[in-house]
């Protein structure tokens, strides 16, 4: 009988404990703000976005434009058009593509930071004056890499950092 009266308090005492954690965590709240889509807008055109910084990657433009459009196309109701008439234009450009030195060790370079920055402007019928936007991203890597190496491990991060960056500053509170 003691046997029995010791787990149950043992398991009154690990069911105490397992809600005092749940009981915390429901107190914190975090609250994330939602993409809050315009429902008056129903087309959309995304032009190319060009490469305008002083270092080119070829491949950068293209798959941010395609990117961009595929989120658009996945996350909205908008239709997307080649015309000009559309209810928002999206024109772009990345306007910074540059590394640098991030982290020293031993008097020699750790770490290498590669930095991206796009501009856009929002225009087209349902906008009354041009929106414009910059959004920045790092991305950081080991210094025995080169910058090709780099590149070639970062693109897709660096396409779908930028893509939602992109988004988000479009659409959500922030």
């Amino acid at each position: 009988m003691k046997a029995v009266k010791k787990i149950i308090l043992l398991s009154l005492a690990v069911a105490g404990f397992i809600l005092s954690f749940v009981n915390t965590g429901c107190r914190v709240q975090y609250k994330f703000n939602d993409a809050s889509i315009p429902d008056t807008i129903k087309t959309i055109k995304i032009n190319f976005f060009e490469n305008k910084a002083r270092y080119i990657n070829p491949q950068l433009s293209p798959r941010l434009t395609d990117k961009l459009r595929q989120k658009f196309i996945s996350q909205t109701r908008y239709t997307q058009t080649n015309n000009d008439d559309a209810d928002w234009i999206i024109d772009g450009y990345i306007s910074e593509y540059s590394f640098s030195t991030s982290a020293i060790s031993g008097q020699r370079e750790a770490a290498n930071r590669l930095t991206v920055a796009v501009h856009f402007t929002i225009t087209g019928g349902k906008v009354e004056q041009p929106l414009d936007y910059d959004v920045t991203r790092n991305f950081e890597f080991s210094a025995s890499q080169s910058l090709q190496q780099a590149e070639a491990n970062l693109l897709d991060e660096m396409i779908r950092g930028l893509t939602d960056d992109i988004f988000n500053r479009l659409f959500s509170q922030w």
